[in-house]
């Protein structure tokens, strides 16, 4: 039976378009291996302009009513963390949490960044996106976990004077995540799990938040 050179053909073709692209250089052993292209001007001016696409200046006017629910959060934070282990142990942290509009304002994106006391000085960061879903009449976040490889969903809203989102854990445990005693320039974050269908709470973080100025935003990044 006759068999093609197309599959080969198209491989080559491959083969030439990634050599071209990134270029080849000698490896120990004789083995080549593939580097990426330098880093140009132009490449950091894209990337600029990625952050100014993604960035929005105020909510959607479709959000209406909604839109402040997260719109008293919008600018940079400086958070005192503490963590609370089932065996008692607290581990502290201190860091920031900057909160802003995306994608035209259809959604809110916060980042949160810290470093544990004790530690290298190494930060962490986690983000948040949250956008309100007319359908079902809540906010739903995905929150994004990048080192440990963690992604959560949860959903929720304004429940009397604070902000609480609910998740179903893998293992069928229940998280509450909420915003609590809400003030122009403070507010305290809460995470709890239930075991026990929501018949008990414990708590495993309470993060402290104070609004910063412009002027100290950034001050207590490694």
């Amino acid at each position: 039976m006759k068999t093609s050179k197309k599959p080969f053909v198209v491989r080559a073709l491959l083969t030439l378009l990634v050599i071209t692209s990134f270029g080849l250089t000698s490896s120990h052993g004789g083995l080549l291996t593939i580097e990426a292209p330098k880093q140009s001007a132009s490449a950091s001016i894209s990337r600029r302009d990625m952050i100014t696409v993604l960035g929005a200046t105020n909510p959607h006017p479709s959000l209406g009513e909604q839109a402040h629910v997260f719109d008293q959060f919008i600018g940079s934070w400086q958070c005192d963390y503490a963590n609370f282990a089932e065996d008692g142990t607290i581990t502290r942290g201190r860091g920031e949490v900057t909160f802003g509009w995306i994608l035209d304002g259809h959604a809110v994106q916060d980042v949160w960044t810290w470093t544990t006391e004790g530690a290298s000085g190494q930060r962490e960061l986690v983000t948040d996106i949250r956008f309100f879903d007319s359908k079902s009449g809540k906010w739903r976040a995905v929150w994004v976990d990048p080192t440990s490889f963690l992604v959560k969903t949860a959903s929720g809203g304004v429940v009397g004077d604070r902000i609480l989102l609910e998740s179903t854990s893998l293992d069928g445990s229940l998280d509450r995540w909420s915003f609590n005693d809400i003030a122009r320039d403070s507010f305290v974050w809460r995470g709890e799990k239930s075991r026990d269908g929501g018949k008990t709470w414990r708590l495993w973080a309470e993060h402290r938040l104070k609004r910063q100025s412009p002027a100290a935003f950034g001050k207590n990044k490694p």
